[in-house]
């Protein structure tokens, strides 16, 4: 009897889940964002930027360990473009015309020549050529935009064979205190720009995408550094 309550247990939480995760992609779509960033543009970097910074700081360091061509989609205002070693070549793009006209001023101030491209563009439809970055990185995106799986494809299409495809995000739980308030949160996805529920399963929709490291980052673990590397193409 137990064993079977369980089940039905099991199988309630599962259609909540299902229920809100819809909710959201209603609620959540490019306009939205584009409202929720456009207001956030003036003080993104004394905000959540303040937030982000060490982890943010971190993941380039990883970046910076390599070679060649990167794209970080959702640059935003440009935070983490003065911390790319100058050997690489760093293109950005964003979906908010506020946030990269903050970054187009950065880079010029900050005289950055190693800055290749700063394009307005959706990341759910780059408008990019396949295989054309070695490292692709998506910093706090991946639970702001309407339909991550299909972003998930786009990094990996323009990512090189052999390159990696980085992400941080945060990932929602399914107990606890902040599992409740997630869920809680989930219908005002539109309001607050990002999804409160976001399982790191809708993230692993990639074939050609062997997860390498799951690193938890600061602030307390809130966030989990997500490294992917492109299986090379066999002859």
């Amino acid at each position: 009897m137990g064993g079977g309550a369980n089940k039905y247990s099991d199988l309630a939480k599962g259609m909540l889940a299902a229920e809100q995760q819809e909710t959201q992609h209603k609620t959540m779509d490019a306009t939205a964002v584009r409202k929720a960033y456009k207001r956030q543009a003036p003080f993104y970097d004394y905000s959540f930027g303040m937030v982000s910074a060490i982890s943010r700081k971190r993941t380039v360091e990883e970046i910076n360990q390599r070679r060649g061509r990167v794209l970080e989609v959702g640059v935003g205002t440009g935070l983490s473009l003065p911390n790319y070693a100058p050997y690489l070549k760093v293109s950005g793009i964003d979906l908010s015309p506020e946030m990269l006209a903050k970054a187009h001023e950065r880079v010029e101030k900050a005289g950055l020549s190693n800055v290749e491209d700063l394009l307005e563009m959706d990341a759910s439809n780059l408008e990019l050529p396949d295989n054309s970055y070695n490292v692709v990185v998506a910093m706090y995106v991946l639970s702001v935009v309407p339909d991550p799986e299909k972003v998930m494809k786009e990094l990996a299409r323009v990512c090189a064979p052999g390159g990696e495809v980085m992400a941080i995000n945060h990932f929602s739980q399914d107990h606890g205190v902040r599992g409740w308030a997630e869920r809680k949160l989930a219908p005002y996805s539109g309001v607050v720009g990002w999804h409160p529920v976001f399982p790191f399963e809708r993230i692993m929709v990639c074939d050609d995408l062997v997860l390498v490291e799951r690193r938890p980052m600061w602030p307390f673990g809130l966030f989990t550094l997500v490294r992917f590397r492109k299986v090379k193409e066999t002859a």
